[in-house]
C-alpha cells in the first residue's frame, strides 16, 4: 500500500476512535430529559446530585483506563492498547443499552469509561509517532474534528428520536457505540505499530520496515531516508536512556531531560481544557437551554443539534492554521475568546424569562464552542505526546489523559448542582479560569510546531528556566533549521545499499545500525 494511503488509514482509524469518544460525550445529555428514560430511571429525575454522579461516573472509568495504560501501556504497545480498549468499551455499551435498572446502567458506564480511557490515552501517541513532523498537528486536529462530529451526531440522533415514546428512544443511541467500536477495531487490525515503540522495545528491524512503509520520499531516496530517520530515533533513545529509564519514578523527576517539567505541561494542558467549562456545554447543552435559557425540550434538543453542527464546523478551522500559526497563538486566542463568552453568558442568564437575553446566551454558547475548537480542542490531546520523551511518552500521555478525565468528572459532577444552586454565577467561575489560562500559556507553554518528536528534547535539555514560552518559537525555528540541514547532509552522503535502491533495508543493514548505536 502506498505510504500516503497508509498514513490516511491511520488518521481514519484514530478518527473513528475519537468519533466514538465524542458520541459518548454528547449522547446522554439529550436522553436525560426524555420521558422513556425518566420512566426507566425515575430516581434521576428528582435528584440532581445522583444525575450528576450517573453521568460523571463514566469519567472515573475513563481515569481507571488511562491509569491502566500508565502502568502497562509500554507492555501492550500502541495498537493492542487501542484494540483492547475498544473491546472493553463495546462490552460496557452493551451493558448500558440493555439496562433495566440504575445499578446496571452505572456499571455499564464505568466499563465503557475504562475502555475509552485506554483508547484516548493511546490513540494520540500512536498518531503522533506515525505522523510526519510537518503535519502532525494537522492530523490530530482532523482526529479531534471527527470527535466533534461524534458529539454532533449524538445530538441529532437524540433529536431524531425525541418523539419515540418507547425504550428505543434511549436504547438505540447507546447501542450505536458498539458499531463505532467495531469500525475502529477493523481498521486498527490492518495498520502498523508505532516504529518508535518498536525501536524502544529493541525490535529495530520491524521499526525500520514500518518507517519504510510510512516514508513518502521519492523511491530512489526512500531507503536512505528510512535509515536516517531510524538513526535519529535510536540516537534519541540512547540519550533519553542515559538520562533515565522508563520507570514510573522518571515521570516525577527532572534530570537533564526535565521529565517532570514536561509531564506537568502535558497534564496542565488537559486540566485547563476541562476547567474551561467546555463539558458544561457538551454534556448538558439541552439542560442548559432548558433551565438557564428557559426553552422547551424540543427547542433545546434542536438548538443542541445546531450547536453540535456549529461545533463540528468550528473544529475544522484550526486544521489549516495549526502548522502555520503554531500551538501557542491558537491557545492564547481561544482562552481570550472563551473568557469573554463566559462573562456574557453569566450576564445574559440572570433573567431566564427574558427572550432577548436568552437569544444572546444561546449565541454565546455557539461562540464559546468556536473559540474552544480553534484553541483548546485538539492541542491538549496532541501536546502531551509531543513534548514527552519516548522513554516515558505512553506514561506521560496516560497521566495527562487521567488528569483530563478527573477534571471532566469534577465538571460533570458539579454542573447540575451548580445550575440548580448558583445559576448564572456558574459561568462566572469559568470566566475566571479562562482568564488565568492566558498568562499561564504565554509564560510556560513551549512551541512545538514543525519539529520532530526527537527535536523537542533539545528545547528542554539542560538547566533552563521554567518560563520557556516566550522564547520557544524562535528556539524551535532554529532547531528545525539545523535538523533539516543535518538531514539533507546525511541523505546526500550516507551509503545505504545502492544509490538507486528502492527496496526496504536488509537484515544486514539493520544489524549494522543496531551495532552502531549500541
Amino acid at each position: 500500500m502506498p505510504a500516503v494511503w497508509l498514513l490516511r488509514g491511520i488518521t481514519i482509524a484514530c478518527g473513528a476512535g475519537f468519533l466514538l469518544f465524542g458520541f459518548d460525550q454528547g449522547v446522554l445529555g439529550g436522553l436525560l430529559t426524555g420521558q422513556p428514560f425518566e420512566d426507566q430511571f425515575p430516581a434521576l429525575t428528582t435528584n440532581s446530585t445522583l444525575q450528576g454522579a450517573t453521568v460523571a461516573i463514566y469519567e472515573i472509568g475513563c481515569a481507571m483506563g488511562a491509569l491502566f495504560i500508565f502502568f502497562y501501556g509500554e507492555i501492550f504497545g500502541r495498537r493492542r492498547g487501542i484494540l483492547w480498549g475498544m473491546i472493553i468499551l463495546a462490552i460496557g455499551a452493551i451493558l448500558q443499552f440493555m439496562s433495566y435498572g440504575l445499578p446496571q446502567l452505572i456499571v455499564g458506564r464505568v466499563v465503557t469509561g475504562v475502555g475509552n480511557g485506554m483508547t484516548t490515552s493511546t490513540i494520540p501517541v500512536w498518531h503522533s509517532e506515525t505522523s510526519k513532523s510537518h503535519n502532525r498537528g494537522r492530523n490530530v486536529c482532523i482526529e479531534l474534528g471527527v470527535n466533534i462530529f461524534g458529539v454532533m451526531l449524538a445530538y441529532w440522533v437524540d433529536y431524531g428520536l425525541r418523539n419515540n415514546l418507547t425504550g428505543y428512544q434511549w436504547r438505540l443511541p447507546l447501542s450505536l457505540q458498539v458499531v463505532f467500536a467495531l469500525i475502529t477495531i477493523f481498521f486498527v487490525c490492518f495498520l502498523p505499530e508505532s516504529p518508535r515503540w518498536l525501536a524502544s522495545q529493541g525490535r529495530v528491524e520491524e521499526a525500520r520496515e514500518v518507517i519504510y512503509m510510512l516514508e513518502t520520499t521519492e523511491e530512489t531516496k526512500r531507503a536512505k531516508a528510512t535509515d536516517v530517520q531510524l538513526e535519529f530515533i535510536l540516537e534519541a533513545i540512547r540519550i533519553e536512556r542515559a538520562a533515565g529509564t522508563s520507570s514510573f519514578k522518571d515521570c516525577f523527576r527532572n534530570g537533564n531531560q526535565r521529565f517532570f517539567h514536561r509531564v506537568l505541561l502535558g497534564c496542565g494542558s488537559q486540566m485547563m481544557q476541562q476547567v474551561s467549562g467546555i463539558n458544561l456545554i457538551t454534556y448538558y447543552a439541552p439542560v442548559i437551554f432548558q433551565k438557564s435559557v428557559g426553552m422547551s425540550r424540543d427547542m433545546s434538543l434542536l438548538l443542541s443539534g445546531f450547536n453540535g453542527l456549529a461545533y463540528f464546523l468550528s473544529s475544522l478551522v484550526p486544521i489549516p492554521l495549526i502548522e502555520r500559526l503554531g500551538r501557542r497563538k491558537l491557545m492564547l486566542f481561544g482562552a481570550t475568546g472563551q473568557c469573554i463568552c463566559m462573562v456574557l453568558l453569566a450576564a445574559m442568564t440572570q433573567d431566564t424569562g427574558n427572550k432577548a437575553k436568552g437569544l444572546v446566551a444561546a449565541v454565546c454558547l455557539f461562540l464559546f464552542n468556536f473559540f474552544f475548537s480553534v484553541g483548546w480542542l485538539a492541542i491538549p490531546w496532541l501536546y502531551p505526546a509531543e513534548i514527552a520523551p519516548l522513554q516515558i511518552r505512553a506514561k506521560a500521555a496516560a497521566l495527562a489523559t487521567t488528569t483530563n478525565w478527573l477534571f471532566t468528572f469534577l465538571v460533570v459532577m458539579i454542573t447540575p448542582v451548580a445550575i440548580d444552586s448558583i445559576a448564572w454565577k456558574t459561568y462566572v467561575v469559568w470566566a475566571c479560569t479562562n482568564l488565568a489560562f492566558i498568562p499561564i500559556t504565554y509564560f510556560f507553554y513551549v512551541e512545538t510546531t514543525g519539529q520532530t518528536l526527537e527535536d523537542i528534547d533539545l528545547i528542554f535539555e539542560g538547566e533552563k528556566t521554567i518560563f520557556l514560552g516566550p522564547s520557544s518559537a524562535r528556539r524551535a525555528q532554529e532547531i528545525v533549521r539545523r535538523r533539516n540541514q543535518e538531514y539533507a547532509e546525511k541523505l546526500a552522503t550516507e551509503k545505504v545499499g545502492t544509490e538507486t535502491s528502492s527496496e526496504p533495508p536488509s537484515k544486514t543493514q539493520s544489524k549494522t545500525s543496531i551495532e552502531h548505536h549500541e
